[in-house]
């Protein structure tokens, strides 16, 4: 019998709390930041859906283009019962690796995390739809946090598509996936999504497409803000930057001031100002070459196993199991 059970890891009031703690740490003062985490409301899951089928954005149809070429190859090596995946989305991509699982019978369980639950619901009532077959487990909930909470049923690949891990930091990374060795087993596998370095063209392209979806996926953290922390930032006041860093290898979103802005956050009992011209960065994006992530993976316990890039070498996916 087919089941979908989903799960709130994260409580609303949490999710509030940890809001409030980042806009007061991070955007209140200089230098001015916001986790990308927050971009995600329902509103924000649905715009960068949009962002994936743009002609600019080049990942999704990249890591796409591997998983048709390489999902049976991938899934071989571990043989997972289950098909845990984080930040999850639509798990559009995902459907490729269920599907190979199920064809070598090894496994019907997907598990899926992902901080907006209506993201969650959408998908995992599609792929039931479509997989009679298969358990779904959706979980609202925030990889930051709650990965020790997830339960587990045999064998396990973790999937972290979509280049995702580039939001973290290189102190945040080796964090995370420290975490990640901590909840695999021996024999599990992890399965990672990285963004190649390239030129800054066609990655700036890509973070700023012709059409301004990316633009309003950026600016709908400030209506995410206002709505859970009761401000009043002017929207329109700012407008989207997005450039990329060569010494840092990594892209990154920012929201600049047109004007001086003044505005109540009354949630948290504050205000908000910047000057014109003034930045907010709301997201790093970094890219990886071969020999870097390999690098990241081994020394947080993990034996790469498989290296898959697509046609143009623009994206990579790598499989490392824990010894």
């Amino acid at each position: 019998m087919t089941r979908v059970d989903i799960r709130r890891l994260s409580t609303p009031a949490s999710v509030r709390d940890q809001l409030a703690l980042d806009v007061q740490n991070g955007l209140l003062s200089p230098p001015r930041r916001l986790p990308p985490r927050y971009f995600y409301d329902a509103r924000g899951s649905a715009l960068f859906e949009q962002i994936t089928r743009l002609p600019e954005y080049y990942p999704t149809r990249a890591e796409t283009e591997i998983l048709e070429a390489h999902a049976a190859d991938l899934v071989a090596v571990t043989g997972p019962e289950e098909i845990f995946e984080l930040g999850s989305g639509s798990s559009r991509k995902t459907r490729l690796l269920l599907e190979t699982m199920h064809a070598e019978g090894t496994g019907r369980r997907y598990v899926a995390l992902d901080v907006s639950e209506d993201a969650i619901e959408q998908a995992a009532l599609a792929l039931v739809a479509d997989y009679p077959w298969l358990d779904v487990v959706g979980l609202v909930g925030d990889f930051h946090t709650d990965l020790a909470r997830v339960p587990r049923e045999g064998r396990r690949l973790i999937a972290f598509l979509g280049s995702t891990i580039g939001n973290l930091d290189p102190d945040e990374r080796r964090g995370f996936l420290r975490e990640v060795t901590g909840i695999l087993e021996d024999g599990d596998g992890f399965l990672l999504g990285v963004d190649l370095v390239k030129d800054a063209g066609t990655l700036e392209a890509a973070y700023d497409d012709s059409a301004g979806v990316t633009a309003e996926f950026n600016l709908n953290v400030l209506r995410v803000i206002n709505r859970e922390l009761d401000g009043d930032i002017p929207i329109d006041a700012f407008e989207h930057v997005a450039l990329y860093d060569k010494e840092h290898q990594w892209m990154e979103m920012r929201l600049r001031a047109r004007r001086a802005v003044s505005a109540r956050l009354a949630g948290i009992d504050a205000e908000l100002s910047l000057a014109p011209g003034e930045e907010i960065r709301t997201e790093i994006s970094a890219k990886f070459t071969r020999e870097g992530i390999t690098g990241e993976l081994e020394d947080a316990g993990l034996n790469v196993r498989r290296w898959c890039v697509d046609a143009q070498d623009r994206f990579g996916l790598v499989l490392a199991v824990r010894p």
